[in-house]
């Protein structure tokens, strides 16, 4: 048992500054999977060592997709290692034998929360969520669903259910994502329009909106030329605008 904060520690510098010197770095396997099983920060810092071990030293865990589906939760928007969990979600993602129900559960799980996340991470996750499409086809039937929506009483994903196979992920649509082409930010709403397309067969590189913030986006918007918009066509004349008009001939505006 270690303090939370040399557990972090520790697992921040795990993949690459103590496997790689490892001589059998199969003996952190019982420490990796029992930091993965914590939850919160520490079981996401804990999916570095366990990508390592996974893909190069043929470590089977038979619920880490469980457990890796567990961990999407509200905070996953605004924790520090976000940019962390997604790029290596993105890695255990890639593989095209996954099967459709255990995608199509991840999109309709990202998409639900990503109703109460901030910009920042709508621009990234969006893009995340139309490569999970483009690895897996048999997905889009949650966009191109008939009637959409509009033909369904109530949704039939069950947020709730920890188990991916039992989420009813496949019988839902993306309401969420054709919400999020209202948004506030121009730049979200247009994301979301995409889904909207058919989309191309070259994925989006997310790399560069991984460690997207706040500030940036601010400062992007402070930084764009004003453009004068014309308010009024023609001069104002009268109390009310009208050129011929009682009010014109007693009252002027100076």
């Amino acid at each position: 048992q270690l303090p939370t904060g040399l557990y972090k520690k520790v697992l921040v510098i795990l993949h690459d500054s103590i496997l790689p010197y490892m001589n059998e770095p199969t003996l952190m396997i019982d420490f990796l999977t029992v930091a993965y099983g914590i939850g919160g920060a520490i079981s996401l810092l804990a999916l570095n060592g366990l990508f390592i071990l996974i893909h190069q030293h043929n470590l089977e865990y038979p619920d880490f997709f469980k457990k890796l589906y567990s961990l999407l939760d509200p905070s996953i928007y605004h924790v520090k290692y976000r940019a962390r969990f997604f790029h290596l979600a993105d890695l255990f993602l890639s593989s095209s034998h996954l099967p459709a129900y255990l995608v199509a559960a991840f999109i309709k799980r990202l998409s639900r929360l990503a109703l109460t996340a901030p910009p920042e991470a709508l621009l990234m996750v969006i893009p995340f969520i139309c490569n999970l499409f483009r690895r897996h086809p048999a997905c889009k039937v949650l966009v191109h669903r008939p009637n959409g929506p509009e033909g369904m009483s109530e949704d039939p994903y069950i947020m709730e259910e920890e188990e991916p196979s039992e989420s009813r992920a496949l019988e839902s649509s993306l309401w969420e994502i054709q919400s999020l082409q209202n948004h506030y930010h121009p730049d979200v709403a247009k994301a979301a329009a995409v889904l909207n397309q058919s989309l191309s067969e070259i994925e989006d590189d997310i790399s560069g909106l991984l460690e997207l913030s706040g500030y940036e986006l601010f400062d992007k918007e402070v930084k764009k030329k004003a453009v004068d918009v014309p308010l009024e066509f023609e001069q104002v004349r009268g109390l009310f605008g009208k050129k011929n008009d009682i009010f014109a001939e007693h009252f002027t505006l100076d």
